[in-house]
């Protein structure tokens, strides 16, 4: 596909993935377009600066040092991208698969997908009502233009779910949200947020969206935990 007017970048976070990396790298270098690869590395022990410095040329930016976390890592990176991109984040282990079609980035600020969570599953993100109780898009397959928020996006209080707090205050902008299914991205399985943190999400949906959001989200948990207990 033809991209002369449409710049993307893609974003790493790594701390010690030696084993995953390569992986996540060639997944980005597959894509058929032109795409400025970021890698934002914490200060690693193992072979990952080592796996990483093979790709050395074909690398927009690669950085290695201390940081606080996968979303700092992710401000990192968010503030060396051009200021015309649309930025898709990773972390180690995730690959990207199929970039979404360019007529659907020129009519949009942010496009969203659906990522492999593992065989047998596949989430399909939705923008919608449900995005104010809980996160409803998987940052794998989630491409918004910078332009939207030009500095790092993402509050590191937040630990584990800043994603989720930054899907929603893009959310409450009433921005163009385009779904491509053909987008499609694979995200490795455990991670920062593979164990469900009713408080944190509880304090994400309280902050943009007030305490009776706070009260009804509280009690969408605990029918989805009743569900699940009931299903097993």
């Amino acid at each position: 596909m033809e991209t002369q007017n449409i710049k993307i970048t893609v974003i790493i976070a790594v701390f010690n993935g030696e084993q995953h990396i390569e992986n996540t790298i060639k997944s980005v270098l597959s894509q058929k377009i032109e795409i400025d690869l970021i890698i934002i590395d914490g200060e690693s022990q193992d072979k990952t600066i080592e796996i990483i410095n093979k790709y050395e040329n074909k690398l927009y930016k690669f950085i290695s040092e201390k940081d606080e976390g996968i979303y700092d890592a992710f401000n990192k990176g968010w503030d060396l991208a051009k200021s015309d991109s649309f930025i898709l984040y990773l972390g180690v282990g995730d690959q990207l698969i199929k970039l979404p079609s360019e007529d659907k980035l020129i009519n949009a600020d942010i496009v969203y997908g659906k990522v492999i969570l593992n065989e047998n599953t596949v989430f399909n993100s939705k923008i919608g009502f449900r995005l104010r109780l809980g996160n409803t898009l998987h940052h794998q397959a989630l491409l918004v233009k910078k332009s939207l928020h030009p500095i790092s996006p993402f509050d590191k209080q937040f630990n584990l779910y800043a994603d989720f707090d930054f899907n929603q205050r893009l959310y409450k902008q009433n921005l163009k949200f385009v779904y491509d299914d053909s987008f499609l991205s694979y995200a490795l399985p455990g991670g920062v947020s593979a164990n469900f943190d009713k408080n944190q999400s509880l304090k994400i949906v309280q902050k943009n969206y007030g305490k009776n959001y706070y009260y009804l989200a509280k009690l969408f948990y605990q029918i989805q935990r009743i569900k699940s207990l009931f299903s097993k």
